[in-house]
């Protein structure tokens, strides 16, 4: 780690202040986009959870009447459903979810308890990534270049039980090892390429994650003993290790959206990509293939993104589609073998002249309730 990397990051926000160029969107069409429903949150919240159950239940089902094949195709389903939970997660950090703001907390911790998340450490981490995206010195959260793997054991663990980790997916055992270390107050690598600069200067906040990381211990060794008690410890399997299980859907749609593009610019239709997926995908993942439109006004909540690109369509790129995004990732890829510096530049249209009664720069600028007291 540079020098210059190792500045605290007080120091990093006062001298980073990136000027970030923003689509000009009337501001009442903003203002009304911007607006979170507690109807749509529900509908997302309890949607998702609802599939979690039901295959869930099927999968139990399946294995107390040893009926097998019906279990591993339920459970992989049930896996997949349940790696997703990494999505809601993140909306419900920014708290654009549900209008009612308490309701936004209940299903964070509800997500994060099931998804064994931090979101103590995530929102800390997540808050420099929207106002520092992809730039070397200041986001941690997504470092390039990264290299997407299509490698056969890799994949084999995507599409069955994810041992290892890597790129874009939760392996058991870093998991869990990261998971005990910051129960033990151990810092040096809370998260992605973070270490110990992330919390040096807050040590409240730091006590916040390491208290969660002790709570989702406690729930998933209780709920260990509690399976094991009643004689069903196949509940272990399918309540506390299912986002290690069907990681597949999740790492193909999750990989594009800054992987091969460009770091250190104030345009933020260079360094993240939407991309268009089926509606179930798009469902799981909660609206986040609009990407490009997420960073660029994230106070937006994911159910109207869509709703917001065609706002701004006219000064945005092309969405991709999900093969195209691959293709162009390993064609990146391919050309870093021979010039590492090798970033891809998205042709988009030029920069447009705001005028003045277009301007809302707090509003435009927000990432909603993301950033922790400390660092808001």
């Amino acid at each position: 780690m540079s020098a210059q990397a190792q500045k605290p990051m007080s120091e990093i926000r006062k001298e980073l202040r990136i000027k970030w160029y923003r689509c000009p969107i009337d501001p009442s069409v903003l203002r009304e986009l911007s607006k979170p429903s507690d109807l749509q949150g529900f509908k997302m919240a309890l949607g998702h959870l609802g599939l979690w159950l039901l295959t869930g239940s099927l999968s139990f089902y399946f294995a107390v009447e040893q009926l097998w094949l019906g279990f591993l195709l339920m459970i992989f389903l049930h896996g997949t459903v349940g790696t997703f939970f990494s999505a809601p997660h993140h909306e419900l950090c920014h708290g654009m979810v549900f209008k009612t703001k308490h309701l936004n907390e209940i299903f964070l911790r509800i997500f994060s308890t099931l998804g064994l998340q931090n979101f103590h450490i995530y929102k800390m981490s997540h808050s420099y990534h929207h106002r520092f995206t992809l730039h070397r010195i200041a986001d941690k959260e997504v470092v390039l270049p990264k290299t997407p793997s299509l490698k056969f054991l890799y994949l084999l663990q995507l599409f069955t039980f994810n041992i290892t980790g890597g790129f874009e997916s939760r392996g058991l055992f870093p998991m869990m090892r990261g998971l005990f270390r910051v129960a033990a107050d151990r810092m040096e690598h809370p998260y992605n390429e973070w270490g110990t600069e992330l919390y040096a200067e807050f040590p409240e906040e730091r006590l916040k994650a390491v208290h969660w990381a002790r709570y989702l211990i406690a729930v998933h060794l209780s709920f260990a003993v509690f399976a094991v008690l009643i004689g069903y410890p196949i509940l272990i399997l399918i309540v506390s290790l299912h986002p290690f299980i069907g990681n597949w859907l999740r790492y193909f749609v999750g990989a594009p959206m800054h992987c091969g593009l460009r770091s250190d610019v104030s345009d933020f239709r260079k360094c993240v990509r939407t991309i268009i997926l089926d509606p179930i995908s798009e469902f799981l993942y909660w609206h986040m293939n609009w990407h490009l439109e997420h960073h660029m006004f994230a106070a937006v909540p994911c159910y109207n993104l869509k709703k917001l690109y065609e706002a701004v369509a006219e000064d945005m790129p092309k969405p991709r589609t999900l093969i195209s995004s691959w293709q162009e990732m390993l064609a990146v890829v391919k050309q870093q073998e021979a010039d590492p510096a090798y970033e891809f530049d998205t042709p988009v249209p030029p920069q447009r002249t705001r005028k003045e009664k277009e301007q809302q720069l707090e509003l435009e600028a927000s990432i909603g309730d993301l950033a922790p007291t400390a660092i808001a």
